[in-house]
C-alpha cells in the first residue's frame, strides 16, 4: 500500500502549509512506512508516503514532470498491470523515462491520453494529479474502488486522502457523525453505498470515477460500468477463457522489486492462486513460492467434521503446498491476542468491520511483513468458483 493526500485552495496562499500537510502525510505512515515526500505550491500541497514495491530509487513521489511549459506533479497509490504495454505505446510517441516504475508511465500516460485516461489503464488505483498553468485537479479511483479515496470540501478548502483519518488532520476537519453513514455501519457493515462514509462532509470518490477541481468548481464523471451480456460459449471455450484469464491476471500481479508471498488458505481461490504463481515462479526465477497461512490454538483439536466441512484448512493447504512445492509458513494466532488487537485493527481501517476478522488479519499480516512486503490473495472467489465447478 502507499497513501495520498492534497489540499487544493485556490483563495488562499499555501506555500507555507508544510505542517498541515505533514501531519495528513504522517497519518498515513503504516500504509507507507519507507519514504515521505510533500509538494507545497502556492494553492496546491500534496503528499505521499511510500510502500516501496517497484523501482525503489526512481518511483519517489510527488512526482512530476514537464511538459512544454507546464509542470504536472502526481501522488499516486496502486499497481497497473499493464505498464509495458502503456510504455511501449508512450515511446513509439516519443515519450522518455528516467526509470521503470508505474507512476511514472501513469503520469506520462496522462500526458498523453489527458482525461481519457483511465480508460487505457488495467490495475487497481487512487492518484491526483496538479496542472500547475491551469491549476486544475485530476483525481480519480481504481474501477472496482480497491483502493481507497476520500474528501471534503470545507469552506475554501477541498481536501483528499486515502484514509478519513488524514482528513482530520486538517485544522478545519471535524469528526461529526452522519445519519446515513452511521445507519449502514450497523445495518450492512462492513459493506457500504459507493460515496458514503459515516462522517458528514467526507465522501468517498466512488468507483469507476474521475473528478475535476478548479476555480469554476467540482465536477464527477463515470468513465467505466459493468454490463451484462449474454454467454454464448460453449463449456470447452468457456474453461479455455478462463484459464487465460486467470493466468494472465495472476502473473500480471508478481511484478515486484522486493520479496513476494501468496496467502493460502486451502480455499479455491487461493489455492488457484498459488497453483500460477508457484509454477511461474519456478520457471522465472528457479525458486519455491513463499506461501503462508493463519491457524489458531487448538484449531484441530476442536474442529468438528460436518457435511459442510468434512475437513479442516490444514488438510488442503498440506495438499496444495505438497503438490506445488512452496515454502510455507503457518502463522498461529491465540484467542487473546485477537481481542487485545481488537481497537487496533478497527483505527487501522478507519470504521468498525468484522471485529475478530480484522484483528486476524492485523496480526496475520504483522508477521507476514517480516518476509515478504507484497502478498496475493483470493476474495470473495470461493463462491464464484465453487458455482462454476458445480456446473462443469
Amino acid at each position: 500500500m502507499c497513501g495520498i493526500v492534497g489540499i487544493v485552495n485556490y483563495n488562499e496562499d499555501l506555500s507555507n502549509g508544510h505542517t498541515i500537510i505533514g501531519n495528513m502525510t504522517k497519518a498515513l505512515t503504516r500504509r507507507g512506512p519507507d519514504e515521505e515526500g510533500i509538494v507545497v505550491k502556492k494553492h496546491c500541497n500534496l503528499g505521499h508516503r511510500r510502500l516501496s514495491i517497484i523501482d525503489i530509487e526512481n518511483g519517489k513521489q510527488p512526482m512530476s514532470c514537464k511538459m512544454g511549459d507546464i509542470t504536472y506533479t502526481i501522488v499516486y497509490n496502486g499497481q497497473l498491470y499493464n505498464t509495458q504495454e502503456l510504455r511501449q505505446t508512450l515511446t513509439n510517441n516519443g515519450f522518455e523515462f528516467k526509470g521503470h516504475s508505474d507512476t511514472e508511465v501513469l503520469l506520462k500516460s496522462y500526458l498523453f491520453y489527458g482525461k481519457e485516461v483511465c480508460k487505457h489503464l488495467n490495475g487497481i488505483f487512487a492518484f491526483a494529479i496538479w496542472n500547475d498553468k491551469t491549476e486544475e485537479l485530476f483525481l480519480a479511483r481504481d474501477h472496482f474502488g480497491i483502493k481507497p479515496l476520500y474528501y471534503a470540501k470545507i469552506d475554501d478548502n477541498l481536501i483528499f486522502a486515502s484514509e478519513v483519518k488524514a482528513i482530520f488532520e486538517h485544522p478545519k476537519s471535524r469528526p461529526i457523525l452522519d445519519k446515513t453513514g452511521i445507519s449502514e455501519l450497523f445495518g450492512i457493515g462492513p459493506s457500504h453505498t459507493p460515496g458514503i462514509s459515516p462522517f458528514k462532509g467526507i465522501e468517498e470518490l466512488e468507483p469507476a470515477h474521475f473528478m475535476l477541481y478548479h476555480k469554476n468548481g467540482l465536477q464527477k464523471y463515470e468513465y467505466w460500468k459493468l454490463e451484462t451480456k449474454e454467454h454464448t460459449d460453449d463449456l470447452e471455450t468457456t474453461s479455455e477463457k478462463i484459464r487465460l484469464l486467470l493466468q494472465d491476471s495472476i502473473e500480471r500481479q508478481l511484478v515486484s522489486d522486493v520479496p513476494l508471498c501468496c496467502l493460502l488458505s486451502g480455499g479455491l481461490d487461493s489455492s488457484i492462486i498459488t497453483a500460477y504463481a508457484s509454477k511461474y515462479y519456478q520457471q522465472k526465477y528457479g525458486r519455491k513460492l513463499d506461501t503462508f497461512s493463519v491457524d489458531y490454538v487448538d484449531q484441530d483439536k476442536n474442529f468438528v467434521k460436518s457435511d459442510f466441512q468434512p475437513n479442516s484448512d490444514n488438510y488442503y493447504i498440506d495438499l496444495m503446498v505438497k503438490e506445488f512445492n512452496t515454502n510455507h509458513h503457518k502463522i498461529v494466532l491465540d484467542t487473546p491476542e485477537l481481542y487485545k488487537s481488537l481497537e487496533e485493527a478497527m483505527i487501522a481501517r478507519d470504521f468498525p468491520g468484522m471485529a475478530d476478522v480484522d484483528s486476524s488479519y492485523l496480526l496475520f499480516f504483522r508477521e507476514v511483513k517480516k518476509q515478504a512486503k507484497v502478498a496475493l490473495s483470493g476474495e470473495c472467489s470461493d463462491e464464484i468458483f465453487g458455482r462454476v465447478s458445480m456446473v462443469f
